[in-house]
Parts: structure tokens; C-alpha cells; sequence
């Protein structure tokens, strides 16, 4: 028999009571920054490229890179090489069984966000 009241229904009703997690937001931050590398790596691949193509096509690709915006895509790759490795050494220890419980796998995320930005930052300083 269909259904009459298919209009009257709420559509999400998880949608509502939902709060975003430290594991489930920092999960999608892994996969965020890992699909951002890939953008960072195309950038230093065509600079190498340029590189060997002559003078005209490295200039144009050097002024890119060492712009503002480039150097602003530099720096926030940085900063997802060390989130997105801190983020692999989480899982590859949940891998072992450990660390699976609510309270310790929301300090594991914590401590990926804070070990992160504080090894950006010493990165950055060091270069």
C-alpha cells in the first residue's frame, strides 16, 4: 500500500542529535589532507618539469610556486605531511588492537591535531 504521509516525514532525523567526534573529524582530516598532498606533489612535479623544459617554462612555474599563494600551498602541505603521518602512526597502533577505547582514541586525535601544528612549526623555523 503506499504511503500518504511520505511529505509529513522529517528527512534526517540523525542529523539533528549528530555531534561531530574528534576520531570522525580527524578521520576525514586524514583523507582531506592526504587528496591535498597529491595537489602539492603535482605542483613540485611541474616545477621539476619546467625545470627541464628551458628557461621560459621554469620561470613560469617558479614565479607560481614562490608566490604568495604558492608559498601559502607550501606551508599548509607541510603542515598535512606531518598531520597525515601522525594520523597513519594513530591507525597503524589501533592496527595492534590498542587505543580503541573512546576516551584514549580521543586524546590519540588531540595529540595528531596539537603534535602536528607544534612539528609545522619547528619545521618551518628550521627552514
Amino acid at each position: 500500500m503506499a504511503d500518504v504521509n511520505r511529505g509529513n516525514r522529517p528527512l534526517s532525523p540523525h542529523l539533528t542529535i549528530y555531534k561531530p567526534q574528534w576520531t570522525s573529524m580527524t578521520s576525514i582530516v586524514t583523507r582531506i589532507t592526504g587528496n591535498a598532498l597529491i595537489v602539492a606533489g603535482l605542483m613540485i612535479v611541474w616545477w621539476f618539469v619546467a625545470l627541464a623544459s628551458g628557461p621560459e617554462a621554469f620561470a613560469t612555474a617558479n614565479g607560481f610556486i614562490t608566490s604568495w599563494f604558492g608559498d601559502l600551498v607550501m606551508f599548509l602541505s607541510l603542515w598535512a605531511i606531518w598531520y597525515h603521518l601522525l594520523a597513519g602512526l594513530r591507525h597503524l597502533y589501533w592496527d595492534t588492537g590498542r587505543g580503541l577505547e573512546i576516551e584514549t582514541a580521543e586524546k590519540l586525535g588531540k595529540a595528531v591535531v596539537a603534535g602536528s601544528l607544534v612539528l609545522t612549526v619547528l619545521s618551518a623555523l628550521a627552514l
